[in-house]
């Protein structure tokens, strides 16, 4: 009998109690005590609270992609990655929070949005959950338009990079960042259906742990 296609589901189990261990500046440290099921035991677990994040690959006409420069500081490197950022506005829907990052880090809108992926960065010690979108068709902002980037933002830099050099970046080791790793490859399997297999850009974010519906 065939199998069915992979699909990752929730599986809900019953909460016997949590405390926050650690709150911090932007995100907190939760302790839970969780039952497996009827008959199993109980598991103690800290993790990481997390707002979660957008992230957006941004895709031109010549199908290049746009790269931003940006230094962090628990890795002490300049890492190339794409325009992204945390879901900490309130009420704030996960295709608007994209649309700003891409504005406030790259000075650009876009006409065209899809949902490239969703993922879960480290799923067994954070709960953040992060929207890869395409943006195509960038413009530019008018520079009296643009926002003033501040402490390492102030650094960034951006560049277009054709796909193929993209993918081979990634497969030689020279792109670390898990979000702009990820939107590319995603990008490269995409074009081979000429992106039409990816999904609305205004599709629920059900999977985040703080925004899945009922």
């Amino acid at each position: 009998m065939p199998m069915p296609p992979i699909s990752d589901e929730f599986s809900p189990r019953e909460l016997l109690s949590r405390e926050t261990v650690y709150e911090g500046r932007i995100w907190n440290v939760i302790h839970d005590s969780v039952k497996l099921s009827d008959t199993g035991g109980t598991i103690e677990r800290d993790y990481i609270s997390h707002p979660g994040a957008v992230s957006v690959l941004v895709m031109d006409d010549e199908e290049r992609v746009l790269m931003v420069n940006q230094y962090r500081h628990p890795v002490g490197m300049r890492l190339w990655e794409i325009p992204a950022g945390l879901l900490d506005v309130d009420g704030e829907a996960p295709l608007d929070a994209a649309k700003r990052e891409l504005w406030e880090e790259a000075d650009r809108t876009a006409d065209h949005w899809a949902i490239l992926t969703d993922v879960f960065l480290t799923p067994g010690s954070s709960a953040e959950a992060v929207r890869v979108y395409l943006a195509r068709e960038p413009q530019l902002v008018p520079e009296d338009q643009r926002h003033e980037r501040t402490e390492e933002e102030a650094e960034m830099i951006s560049t277009w990079v054709p796909l193929e050099e993209a993918v081979a970046a990634v497969l030689a080791g020279k792109i670390h960042n898990p979000t702009a790793m990820i939107a590319i490859l995603a990008a490269q399997a995409a074009r081979s259906s000429k992106y039409t297999n990816l999904r609305d850009a205004n599709e629920p974010f059900d999977v985040h742990p703080y925004l899945r519906e009922g």
